[in-house]
């Protein structure tokens, strides 16, 4: 069992590693044919402070529009719109 789970993870690497690649790949593509590879995503980003006393007081900021890039995996340090659009939501524990 052991050398199946091997095999298969000796597999699925290169293969996620390639995806990745054409992934960016195309991206790169997009963006030189000028063929609008980012979009705006509206976020809600609030903020969870633990206090001491155990409890947690919660900080809400105004949604604002984030970037993305329209692709399976996160490019360029931004996020991938379908990832976003599923997460408009965003906690930050402090």
């Amino acid at each position: 069992m052991k050398s199946l789970a091997r095999i298969a993870a000796l597999l699925l690497l290169p293969l996620i590693g390639v995806l990745y690649l054409g992934d960016y790949g195309l991206l790169r593509y997009r963006i030189a044919a000028q063929r609008d590879p980012f979009g705006l995503v509206t976020v809600r980003r609030y903020y969870a402070v633990e206090k001491k006393n155990g409890k947690t007081e919660f900080l809400f900021n105004p949604p604002q529009n984030e970037t993305c890039v329209h692709s399976i995996f996160p490019h360029l340090g931004f996020a991938a719109c379908w990832h976003l659009v599923r997460n408009p939501e965003q906690k930050v524990k402090i």
